[in-house]
C-alpha cells in the first residue's frame, strides 16, 4: 500500500473518538421502514468498538422516512408542516429501536437534535460542545439528528452529511466514518458508468471530484455523494480523516481500525 496511505489510515485506527453517520437508504428500506438486518448489526459493532475503550457519536438520519411509513403516508411529505410532523413521529421512533438496541450492550443513549441557528451561536455552541464532551464522559452515546420538526430553511442544515462533518468538529473527533449505499467515491457515478472506478485516496478535493460526485441522492434521502464530498471537505479543513464506505455490512467498520483499505479515505 501507499504509503501516504497507511500513514493516514492510521490516524483512524488510532481515533479515540468518533463520529459515524448512518443515511436513510442505509437505514430504511425502499417503503421507508426500518432495515433492522441493518441496524441491529450496526450497533452491535459501535457498542463493541465503544467497548474497546472509544467514543462514539452516531449521526442518524430517516426520521421523516421513517414517520411517514409509521403514519402509513404513501409517500415522504414535500411540505414543510408534513416534514415536520413526519419527523416528530419518526424521531420518537428511531430513538426507540437505537435505545432498545444499544441497550442490549449495556450502553446508554442520549437524543440530542440540532439546527444551525444553534451552532452559528457563540454561547448556544459552546453549550452543544459542552454537553457532548459531558456525555461522553458519563460513557453514553450521543445520537444525534437535526431537529427538523422546527428546522426551516433560515435554520437547517440541509443534510446530514453537512451536519456529520459539523458535529466531527463540534466534538473534535479523531475520525468521521459516512456510512451509505455506495463502496465509496467513484470516477463517475457506477449506478450509471460500468467503467467507474473507486478512488481509495482523496488529498484533495478539487473540480474534477465534485463532477464525479454529482450524481443524484436516492430517492429516500436529501443528499447524493456530492454532499458527502462537502462533508469530507468540511472534515479534513480541520485535520479529521474522513471515510465513505458502504454501510450495507457494518462489521467492515472493524477492518479501518485494524488499518485495511475500506472505501474512500480523505485526509
Amino acid at each position: 500500500m501507499d504509503e501516504l496511505f497507511i500513514q493516514n489510515i492510521k490516524k483512524v485506527a488510532d481515533a479515540k473518538r468518533i463520529v459515524v453517520k448512518v443515511g436513510t437508504s442505509t437505514l430504511t428500506y425502499a417503503n421507508g421502514k426500518l432495515n433492522l438486518r441493518r441496524i441491529e448489526p450496526l450497533v452491535r459493532v459501535l457498542s463493541d468498538i465503544k467497548n474497546s475503550g472509544r467514543e462514539v457519536i452516531l449521526v442518524t438520519s430517516g426520521a421523516i422516512g421513517v414517520g411517514a411509513a409509521h403514519l402509513g403516508l404513501k409517500e415522504r411529505p414535500r411540505d414543510i408542516g408534513g416534514k415536520q410532523a413526519a419527523a416528530a413521529v419518526g424521531q420518537c421512533e428511531l430513538m426507540y429501536i437505537y435505545d432498545k438496541h444499544f441497550s442490549e450492550y449495556g450502553h446508554v443513549t442520549a437524543q440530542v437534535l440540532l439546527t444551525r441557528d444553534v451552532v452559528e451561536d457563540h454561547d448556544r455552541k459552546a453549550n452543544v460542545v459542552n454537553t457532548f464532551n459531558r456525555l461522553l464522559e458519563y460513557g453514553a452515546v450521543p445520537i444525534v439528528n437535526e431537529n427538523d420538526t422546527v428546522s426551516v430553511e433560515e435554520i437547517e442544515f440541509g443534510d446530514n452529511d453537512f451536519l456529520s462533518a459539523v458535529v466531527a468538529v463540534l466534538s473534535d473527533a479523531g475520525a468521521l466514518i459516512v456510512l451509505t449505499d455506495t463502496d465509496g467515491l467513484y470516477t463517475s457515478d457506477p449506478r450509471t458508468h460500468s467503467d467507474a472506478v473507486l478512488i481509495p485516496l482523496v488529498g484533495k478535493i478539487d473540480d474534477r471530484l465534485r463532477e464525479a460526485a454529482s450524481g443524484a441522492g436516492s430517492s429516500r434521502g436529501t443528499g447524493g455523494m456530492i454532499t458527502k464530498l462537502h462533508a469530507a471537505e468540511i472534515a479534513t479543513g480541520s485535520n479529521i480523516p474522513t471515510v465513505i464506505m458502504n454501510g450495507s455490512n457494518p462489521a467492515r467498520i472493524y477492518d479501518l481500525f485494524e488499518g485495511k483499505p475500506v472505501g474512500t479515505l480523505f485526509i
